[in-house]
């Protein structure tokens, strides 16, 4: 009986602090946003596969300023971002607003999820300051999901050149090294943003575990096909 009563106590507790905790704790938050920032930056207007999260708490679904890519279904839904509704999407972002775009699978950890919950709202709080005058700091720092700047990149990253012969194509830096790719493994891409490359100066983005990967980053889309000189 007596470990009757203590097995009850024990999911009585239990159902008390599952599946999550009443308060997130926003500092392992800010941990667990980490794989998100590969996506999402926390930075205002700084959009990159997904829509900048800077904000996100209160405001409605599929509103970001700037952000192009919102699937109908996500845009229709009325939700607004809070507690309830990061949690419900965060846990089955497909079940909780169907034929919407995102990728990413869920957290089935609850107290994970109320974690990056209270880091969202953290994050918020700090921005509304900041704008407000006030400084933001702590945890937040270097948190922001910022991509690296290509504006003053050094001259092995600055491309002046690229050839295509074949399958091929010869990519040449300021610093005078011409690099060789296979045309599936370098990518042309642009970024328009103020991180970006500044015009005209095309960055070299390395990549891949034996360097046989890169992108070369332009500011703008015309600039690509009038950079590449089919050559041999």
């Amino acid at each position: 009986m007596h470990r009757m009563l203590r097995a009850v106590a024990i999911m009585a507790l239990l159902v008390q602090i599952s599946p999550a905790r009443a308060t997130g704790d926003a500092e392992q938050g800010a941990r667990i946003f980490r794989a998100c920032s590969v996506c999402h930056s926390l930075t205002p207007g700084r959009h990159m596969t997904g829509p900048s999260l800077a904000g996100v708490w209160g405001r409605k679904a599929g509103t970001a300023p700037g952000f192009a890519r919102y699937s109908e279904a996500l845009k229709s839904s009325g939700v607004i971002w809070n507690a309830e509704t990061l949690d419900a999407w965060l846990t089955d972002p497909r079940s909780f607003i169907p034929n919407n775009r995102m990728t990413f699978p869920g957290i089935d950890d609850a107290v994970a999820r109320v974690d990056l919950i209270a880091y969202l709202e953290t994050a918020a709080s700090n921005q509304a300051q900041a704008e407000g005058g006030s400084e933001n700091g702590g945890m937040m720092g270097g948190m922001s999901g910022a991509v690296p700047s290509l504006r003053n990149i050094a001259s092995d990253q600055q491309v002046t050149a690229i050839r295509y012969c074949g399958d091929t194509y010869s990519v040449t830096t300021k610093s005078g090294e011409v690099l060789q790719f296979w045309e599936r493994n370098l990518r042309f891409k642009t970024d328009s943003s103020d991180t970006g490359p500044l015009k005209g100066v095309p960055a070299l983005v390395r990549a891949g575990m034996m360097g046989d990967r890169a992108s070369v980053i332009f500011a703008a889309p015309d600039e690509i096909s009038a950079l590449i000189e089919p050559k041999c």
